[in-house]
Formats: structure tokens, sequence, C-alpha cells
């Protein structure tokens, strides 16, 4: 339905900021040359989004701080804009060198495939930036309201057809970039060009997204990057070995509030297929329509899927048909497998090798005993491949020659690395956000609680003999979904200090979201509701189940609502005692 009103509501702040902010511009240049202040204006901490980075401060230190009569200890997280994850064994070294010399000093994988330095302070945004520029890097959209890092599978040298997907997602990658020479001005001195033509965002405009915008490209039979989470997807359509097109989705999206049920997930719908080279065309026309009528009056209700929940897919369809010039195709079969990055060593058709690297969180950190930034920076100095970031915060060391690959497995074994592989399936397929202490918007741990959460857990899966079992256990600080826990088996959103609301049932594939079990429960808490589920699942499974898919047959009846009680089970909240 069409929900436009003869009373129109006023705009949110933002985009007063955007339109008054000359293309993304603001007073950026002078507020961080003024190092008196660690911090940025309110309105210059919107903006900054569009370059890459947010003001955060370490929430560890806060109450110290305020009871000392100081300000908090304010920084600033810069994310890298990487398509595909691929990086350069030289783009490596210099990141490496840069989190070391500005940063934390760790190197952090997010799951959209890029590298997050934390912890900058003001006067080393700056040095930072124009080092990344030096190796042919940038943050230019890595947040804001466009279209952001694009993300695509891993591994190409495996087949032609991965390296042509790798090529479409950089191509739609470039071509979406803002057109504003904002962050040149400001982080790379680029002088302002005075009296030549005026700036202009052909496809954003001067108020760009309503909200942020994600794509990404699957290649079947993996779902690695959870294509139906996404704004924008493209799954490739191969046949004969050939990539004869895409199947489109779009409108997916995972952010939500507690509390508030006009938020939600939801799972992309499919627009129909495109040939391969309609594929920025088709995105242009995406963009446009949800940057035309997405809503500006509730950022909470801006994204893409809500445009299309309100107005119905066959609308947009219509309107993306109409604006592009391209009539969909009826879709074509896909069917996906698996969700899980590749570990150890694998040797490709050409006879080069790539090791996939298990990265808990996907931080990159020397500890004692455990020194991975490091023996990464090790390797980096000899590999004559790249490194691929995956979606699951992994890394993959691509393009190993023969006569390096014993080089590198005395560097893996030397700093024990080459047992990070050596996990359960649940550990292989467990995300985090970063959540604290660094994150304003956490409620809850996330990143520095999983290592304890999955412990406990791997306990109760030895018991019941399902160590090697793949299973997604997700877990994020707050409910916007940056680990994209909805669509995990197992859930866990942050809702207090200690508290978690309780998702079970996900498809492990991406294709079902989970649902809520328990909106608020502790860990310990939950390990406990779940270990008969978990005993049960392991005697009473079908050939082939998955834990998802049991709980969404057994244990979840349809339309449901469940309260953990005690160490019982799952009982149905009409049936559950008065707390």
């Amino acid at each position: 339905m069409n929900t436009d009103s003869a009373a129109p509501k006023p705009l949110v702040a933002n985009e007063g900021i955007k339109t008054a902010s000359h293309h993304l511009r603001g007073n950026l240049k002078a507020e961080f040359a003024d190092t008196s202040t660690p911090l940025v204006s309110a309105d210059s901490e919107q903006l900054i989004k569009f370059h890459g980075t947010y003001q955060q401060d370490d929430r560890d230190q806060r109450l110290a701080l305020k009871k000392a009569g100081k300000e908090k200890a304010y920084s600033f997280m810069l994310r890298v804009r990487l398509p595909g994850g691929k990086a350069t064994a030289a783009q490596w070294l210099v990141l490496d060198k840069l989190a070391t010399d500005l940063c934390s000093p760790s190197l952090r994988l997010t799951t959209r495939q890029t590298f997050q330095f934390h912890g900058v302070l003001k006067g080393n945004m700056k040095p930072l930036i124009q080092g990344m520029h030096q190796v042919l890097l940038d943050s230019i959209a890595a947040c804001g309201d466009v279209n952001r890092n694009v993300m695509a599978p891993v591994n190409p040298e495996q087949s032609p057809v991965l390296e042509q997907v790798y090529q479409d997602a950089k191509g739609w990658s470039d071509y979406s970039l803002p057109k504003t020479r904002a962050y040149h001005e400001i982080w790379l001195d680029e002088e302002l060009v005075a009296g030549g033509e005026p700036e202009v965002e052909t496809m954003y405009g001067s108020t760009y997204l309503p909200r942020k915008f994600k794509t990404a490209f699957a290649v079947p039979p993996s779902n690695d990057v959870d294509v139906y989470s996404q704004d924008l997807g493209y799954i490739a359509i191969i046949e004969d070995g050939k990539l004869v097109g895409y199947n489109v989705t779009v409108g997916g999206g995972l952010g939500m509030s507690h509390g508030n049920e006009e938020t939600f997930p939801r799972l992309a719908d499919t627009l129909g297929f495109i040939a391969r080279e309609q594929v920025n065309p088709i995105a242009h026309a995406v963009l446009t329509t949800q940057r035309d009528h997405g809503d500006r009056t509730n950022r909470k209700h801006a994204r893409l899927k809500y445009t299309i929940a309100d107005r119905g897919i066959e609308w947009f369809k219509a309107e993306v048909e109409q604006r592009s010039g391209i009539t969909f195709a009826p879709a074509r079969p896909v069917v996906f497998t698996t969700i899980q990055d590749q570990h150890g060593w694998v040797q490709n058709p050409d006879g080069s090798w790539f090791y996939g690297l298990h990265l808990l969180s996907g931080r990159i950190v020397d500890r004692a005993g455990w020194s991975m930034k490091t023996a990464l920076r090790e390797i980096a100095a000899i590999h004559t491949g790249d490194f691929r970031l995956t979606p699951s915060q992994n890394v993959t060391i691509s393009g190993i020659t023969s006569a390096a690959k014993p080089q590198i497995e005395a560097i893996l074994a030397k700093h024990g690395l080459d047992k990070e592989n050596v996990a359960s399936g649940l550990r292989l397929n467990a995300l985090s956000c970063v959540a604290l202490p660094t994150c304003g918007l956490a409620l809850a741990e996330s990143e520095r609680a999983l290592p304890d959460i999955l412990t406990k857990f791997e306990t109760v899966l030895d018991e019941a003999g399902l160590r090697e079992d793949a299973i997604s256990l997700r877990v994020t600080g707050c409910p916007n979904g940056c680990a994209r826990p909805y669509l995990a088996e197992i859930g866990f959103v942050g809702k207090a200090p200690g508290k978690y609301a309780l998702y079970l049932g996900a498809s492990y594939l991406g294709t079902r979201l989970n649902r809520l079990v328990s909106p608020s429960i502790t860990i310990d808490d939950a390990v406990k509701l779940l270990t008969p589920v978990i005993k049960r699942f392991a005697t009473e499974r079908n050939s082939g189940e998955s834990f998802g898919d049991y709980c969404d047959r057994v244990v979840l009846p349809a339309d449901a609502t469940f309260h953990a009680v005690g160490t019982g089970g799952l009982v149905p909240a009409k049936a559950a005692p008065a707390v």
C-alpha cells in the first residue's frame, strides 16, 4: 500500500545536517585541526560517519573519570572501504603499522569483510587516513547514509566465476561512491577549486539516503554473505560452469529496537533474474527508489525493508523496472548448502594454495602465548598473494605458491596458529560484534563474552557427541544486528548488563529468521535452558537435520511465544507461571 500523507511529518535532524553540510564538508576540517578538545560537535559527529568514522569513548573508564571530574576518554573508530574483503600484502603491512603507531593497536575484521581501527585519537585521524591513502585504501562511505562496503565471496582463484563476481561487486562499490570531494579536501589536503562546475551528487542528491544501504554478492552453494539480510543482494546463477547472471533480492535488514514492534528484522524478497551487465543499472534503480521513497521522518523506520513492507514488493519491482528500463526475468533455482568458511590448506585448480585462518571475533592482536598480529605481519612480509577477509570475521591467505607454502606453514606453527582451525563446529561458526567498551550503543558484552559463552556450550555439545556439528551462534551487545544474530540458530542480543534476549531456530543457511524464546536471560540460565534441547537434538533429529531446523520443527511450534522457566525447558507463554 502507498503510505503517502497529505500532512507530511517533519524531517529528522540528520536531514538538515546533511543539507547544510555542503556535500559532507560541514566544519570537519576546522574541528579536526583543533586538538585542544578530543571530540567534535554533535553535527560533525553525524557527518564523520560518511567519512568512515564514529566518535566513541572507553566505557570501561567512564565511572572513574567521572569521579575524578574528568571528561570521557574520547577516541574514534575508523572503518576501511574494502569491497569483497581483498587486501594486498603491502596494504596489510601498512595497516598493521598504522594500528601499532596510531591506534589501539589491534586490527579488527568486521562482519562486512573489512578492517576497523579502534582507539584513534583526534589528532591521529588525518595521519591515519593519509597513511592508508599511500597504499590506495580509503574509508569513503564505509559508514553513513550511503551504500556501504560491498560483500562478495572470497578465494576467487578457485574458479573464474568467483573472480567475475568479485569484479562485479567492486564495480558496484566504485560506481556507488559519493561524488563529493569532501573526503579528499579534509583528509588528503586537496584544494577546493573555486569557480568550476557546481558539485552534483547525481545518484545520492544533497541529502543522500534516508539510512544506510548494504549490498552483497553470493555464489551458491555458499551463503557466506547472508545475502537475504542485505538491502540489495545478487545471487550468482551458474550454468555449465559459466556465470549467466544474477537473481536480485531486496529489502533485507536485521536492525530493530527492543520492545518496539514497529521495528523488526526482515529477509529480502526476490525480484527476479537479470543478466550480468545489468548489475549497476538495477542497483542504481533500487538505490534511487529508496532515496526518493524511504522514510526521512523516522530513522528507526528508514531502511529499505520498511519501504517495501509499507508499499509492497510488486510496487517496488515496478518502480525499479521503470527506472532501469529492465524487465526482470523469472528467478532461477538456487540451492545453498553452507555458510562456513573454508579452513586450513586448500589447493586451487591452478596449483596455488590458500590457507583459511579462523579468527574468533576477527580480533588481530598479540597476547601472551598467542601472537596473531606478529604472525600475520611475518606472513605478509614474504607473501606474494592477497589476504581475503571473510564475512565470518576470518582471513584467507590467498594465492600461496607451492614454494612459499612451507615458509608460511612454519610461521603459523611457530606462533601456534596452526591449531586455530582445530575447533568445535560451534566455534568455527560463531560471530560477535565489538560492543563494550567502545560501542556507545552496547547494552551488554559481546566480543569479550563470546569465549566464555562458547566454552560453556561446548561442554554440553561434547557430552551430547555434537562437537563437530556446524551450529551458528551469534552474539551482539544491542539489537542493531551487526553480527546478524537474527539469522543464528542460537542468537543472543544484549538487553542489559549480563542479560540477553535469546533467539532460536533460524536456518543455518541464512534462509529463515529465528524466533524470540526469552526476552531477558543470563548466559548461565540460557545454557541450562538449552542443555535438554541440545541433548534431545542429538538423539531425535532427522538425518542431516541442522540444529536450527530441529528447533523450528520440534521445539518452536508455529505462532508460539516462549518464556524460559528454570531448567525445565521451553514453556509456551500462555502456560508459563506469572513472573
